[in-house]
């Protein structure tokens, strides 16, 4: 089935469950815990299915959230981990996608978290993907308030899928501590047992934006390699 045709789906659900009081309709309803993050649009459940517990992917419906080497993508990450993780969620079901992830919209408490994470900043309606009028409206009301990503320069305001588009990963040129030349690239890493150097960690948190390199949020990553460096 497209794609597109399931996301209306969706959205039909969804509308017609929040007009009954019912932000998630049963016959569609899926109950998880939330057990792990990607980023900002992407999380990992546990199901029941048959007596037996299993990890499945899902991909939050008409919404996309900045890639995690994007500007504002760690934060869009944190927001939706401070809003579902390890939490009991319901998901309106549309089915999967050609990866096999669930495609879904995510309630806490008949709250909304698709709808959140737009109005708060974190992510951009998926134009190609959405029928929801009102999801449109919010992203111009977080737009013009300048909440979230929209804080950022307008230069790093990139939509995930023009990113993705022009290519994810980007090699920057810095000055090595040494006189030979070395090119660090976003989306390679993210933890700082792949660091080589303080160099490359200190690159992936200030140019790639990877913030579980600063444990402690002092500004400064892998205290291991960076604690005697200037």
């Amino acid at each position: 089935m497209p794609i597109a045709r399931v996301l209306l789906g969706a959205v039909s659900f969804a509308l017609a469950g929040a007009a009954m009081g019912q932000p998630c309709a049963t016959e569609h309803c899926l109950s998880a815990t939330v057990v792990g993050i990607a980023d900002g649009d992407t999380l990992t459940l546990l199901v029941s299915d048959a007596g037996r517990r299993a990890e499945k992917r899902l991909r939050l419906t008409e919404i996309d959230a900045p890639e995690r080497a994007q500007p504002w993508g760690s934060r869009a990450r944190q927001a939706l981990a401070g809003k579902v993780f390890q939490r009991e969620v319901q998901v309106a079901s549309a089915g999967e996608d050609r990866y096999g992830r669930l495609l879904g919209r995510v309630y806490v408490g008949g709250r909304d978290v698709n709808r959140e994470m737009v109005r708060e900043g974190h992510a951009w309606v998926y134009r190609r993907y959405s029928s929801d009028i009102w999801l449109l409206d919010d992203e111009r009301r977080a737009r013009e308030a300048r909440r979230g990503l929209w804080s950022l320069p307008e230069a790093d305001q990139v939509a995930p899928w023009e990113w993705r588009r022009n290519g994810r990963r980007r090699t920057v040129a810095v000055a090595p501590a040494n006189a030979a030349a070395e090119a660090f690239v976003c989306g390679a890493k993210s933890t700082c047992r792949e660091m080589a150097s303080c160099q490359e960690a200190r690159f992936h948190l200030t140019q790639c934006a990877v913030a579980t390199l600063d444990g402690d949020g002092d500004g400064e990553p892998c205290e291991s390699l960076c604690r005697n460096q200037p």
